[in-house]
């Protein structure tokens, strides 16, 4: 189980690995939680790298070609 005194988290795979790259508990959490909510912070405020990873989740086609701002309308038009 992993140690941090934060609510429950709805991805543990996701917050795992988020902080295996060096993320705060609390952004890790926040984008945990957040994948399916539409809870979680505005995509203008993710990195790219963020915003791939929801692509890839989603296995949104043309992802790894996408610039940012291409990601962003991709994923809101889901």
């Amino acid at each position: 189980m992993p140690d941090r005194d934060l609510p429950s988290i709805e991805n543990e795979e996701q917050y795992e690995a988020l902080r295996r790259k060096g993320m705060s508990k609390a952004k890790a959490a926040r984008i945990a939680n957040s994948e399916d909510t539409g809870g979680g912070s505005p995509y203008e405020e993710r990195t790219k790298e963020e915003l791939y990873e929801l692509a890839r989740k989603i296995d949104l086609a043309g992802r790894s070609q996408m610039t940012k701002a291409e990601l962003i309308r991709a994923l809101r038009a889901r």
